[in-house]
């Protein structure tokens, strides 16, 4: 399959990385991007009581979480756009990407990898297409490209983000499904997070071309315990049977090797979040190429951690023309001191905070359409925190004269993508690149 190796019609994965700050940061002074300016108390409009609140509380990092919450409220991040000197949209944005790729370190994966369609079939009313490329390091990326049967013409795409849930076994079977027999472990996600849904299906079905890939290290890229000390492994083997003991063992192990990980990526020059990116970015660049997807009409979305990609993929590469981010918003603040023991590695890059605050990542992508979904007992986040980020993503928007391309919403129970929020995700995309 060479159509892969086309560029897109508009915006490439080599273009968003070649940008340059040259020029640009000499439009606003070096003094404005320092953290001394006094919080605009104007975006905070409950600043004093929540300052208050996050006072009185005990935190995760205890007496030092007051200081520290004090001294990211000193004032907004260098380069959130609610800062009165931001005023030029797209010199804001240019400066404020590249301190994200700055401060993410991803890796430069070279050209577009030749992709190999392994397999072809009809199944759920739709076309399946199990594919494969490979990138300069690892084991081949697996993914599943889904679209209604017998369609000829080109589609709107879909980049559809398989989710973490401490499972690294499985990635893109977590959200499709392409057989009667799927694997009890992942009948038991989609139970467990999608109201027994495989919404990379339902999508498809509305008329789209969706890309499911597996995430690094997920699936087909997750680490091999052949590949690994023996003192780390154990006993452990990589056992192919897919037996549900074999799956929750390799889990329970790729959990605990999460920290080393991080850390050897550090060591890499390199994070989580940055390899996430550029891998993604691979995926987005494959959709892309497509001939029977339209470039033009792109979005991507997925829960927890696919929303976490989602923030990072949709606010930095403007292909993405709608993203619905799912489970996965709240603010740095709520991190620190509240939540970041129910999160990954994969979640945080250091020194980003002082440039901008989470969903402003999200927010890199104003005016373009954008929704997030959020659930009010969802116990990784608080919901103070997840309605302060909706009050940064608000002003942003406002801001830039938009309101109306963004929308939260909130629903009742815990962390999951259930159907009425699908319903909702599917209808925004539906308003957007139909």
């Amino acid at each position: 399959m060479n159509e892969s190796k086309k560029q897109s019609t508009n915006y490439s994965r080599r273009d968003f990385l070649g940008i340059s700050t040259a020029g640009v940061l000499g439009m606003v002074a070096e003094s404005a991007l320092g953290n001394n300016i006094p919080v605009d108390k104007s975006v905070f409009p409950d600043y004093e009581a929540m300052k208050k609140t996050i006072n009185e509380n005990v935190n995760l990092i205890g007496s030092y979480g007051q200081w520290a919450s004090e001294k990211m409220r000193d004032s907004l991040p260098a380069y959130s756009f609610r800062r009165k000197e931001w005023n030029n949209i797209e010199a804001w944005r240019i400066a404020a990407k590249n301190k994200v790729l700055e401060s993410i370190a991803s890796p430069d994966l070279g050209e577009i990898p030749e992709v190999k369609v392994n397999k072809q079939y009809i199944y759920d009313e739709l076309q399946v297409e199990e594919i494969t490329w490979q990138l300069p390091y690892g084991m081949p990326t697996e993914a599943i490209v889904l679209k209604p049967a017998n369609s000829k013409e080109r589609l709107p795409g879909v980049l559809a983000f398989h989710h973490h849930g401490a499972d690294k076994y499985f990635g893109k079977r977590k959200i499709v499904r392409t057989n009667n027999s799927p694997h009890p472990h992942t009948v038991d996600s989609q139970q467990q997070y999608y109201d027994d849904i495989a919404w990379a299906n339902e999508i498809a079905k509305r008329g789209y071309v969706v890309l499911v890939h597996d995430a690094f290290p997920f699936e087909s890229r997750r680490v091999l315990l052949k590949e690994v000390p023996e003192f780390l492994r154990g006993d452990l083997t990589d056992n192919e049977s897919e037996k549900l003991e074999n799956v929750n063992k390799y889990n329970r192990w790729a959990s605990e090797h999460e920290d080393i990980m991080a850390k050897s990526l550090f060591c890499a020059g390199t994070s989580w979040p940055g390899v996430w990116v550029a891998e993604d970015l691979v995926a987005l660049d494959i959709l892309c190429a497509r001939q029977d997807v339209d470039a033009d009409k792109v979005g991507c979305g997925g829960l927890s951690g696919g929303g976490m990609r989602t923030v990072f993929i949709a606010g930095l590469d403007p292909r993405v023309k709608c993203a619905v981010c799912v489970g996965l918003m709240t603010t740095w603040e709520d991190f620190m001191l509240n939540k970041s023991h129910t999160h990954t590695w994969m979640t945080f890059a250091p020194v980003l905070p002082k440039e901008l605050d989470f969903p402003e990542i999200l927010g890199l992508r104003v005016p373009l359409p954008t929704l997030v979904l959020n659930a009010n007992e969802d116990d990784l986040f608080t919901l103070p925190g997840m309605r302060h980020a909706d009050e940064i993503l608000k002003a942003v928007y406002e801001k830039a004269n938009a309101s109306e391309r963004y929308r939260a919403s909130f629903y009742p129970g815990g962390h999951k993508f259930g159907k009425e929020m699908q319903k909702e995700a599917f209808t925004w995309f539906d308003k957007w690149l139909k």
